[in-house]
């Protein structure tokens, strides 16, 4: 994968922050790929279900997960906001094979900001990590969303 190719699918899970935005969720995208075919794609929702766990990669997840596929081996799971860690363990568990992130959560980051529970020897998969695609785009729209919400 070349970077263009990474910054084309991140502009997807794009699309799905400002959808979650536009619903007044904290707007982040995800999508998960195989290939070169989009699986599924989402946003949080933790307003809409009343849920504090319907994070964007767990919905996918979840869905995937239903459908009867047991591991993600081969597939890329682009995230707009690198993923907490209820979200970072459950790809660990799934068996994802890449992880691609826009930007990063200082407060709440579970790949490398606060924790980085994807590199702990304790566990016995470790998926592929790629920082900062579109990382400007990703972290304005989370600032323009709370500007908006303190003002």
């Amino acid at each position: 994968m070349t970077a263009s190719d990474h910054e084309y699918w991140m502009q997807i899970a794009l699309e799905e922050a400002r959808i979650a935005a536009a619903e007044d969720e904290i707007p982040v995208g995800a999508i998960l790929v195989k290939g070169d075919q989009i699986i599924r794609r989402d946003h949080n929702r933790t307003r809409q279900l009343r849920n504090p766990l319907a994070h964007a990669e767990k919905l996918i997840v979840d869905k995937i997960l239903a459908s009867g596929i047991r591991v993600l081996e081969d597939h890329r799971l682009y995230v707009t906001l690198e993923p907490c860690l209820m979200c970072a363990g459950m790809l660990i568990l799934a068996r994802l094979d890449v992880l691609i992130i826009g930007a990063s959560d200082p407060k709440a980051g579970a790949v490398g900001s606060v924790y980085n529970v994807l590199l702990d020897k304790s566990f016995n998969h470790h998926p592929t990590i790629v920082r900062g695609v579109l990382k400007e785009s990703c972290s304005a729209i989370l600032t323009s969303f709370f500007h908006a919400k303190r003002t």
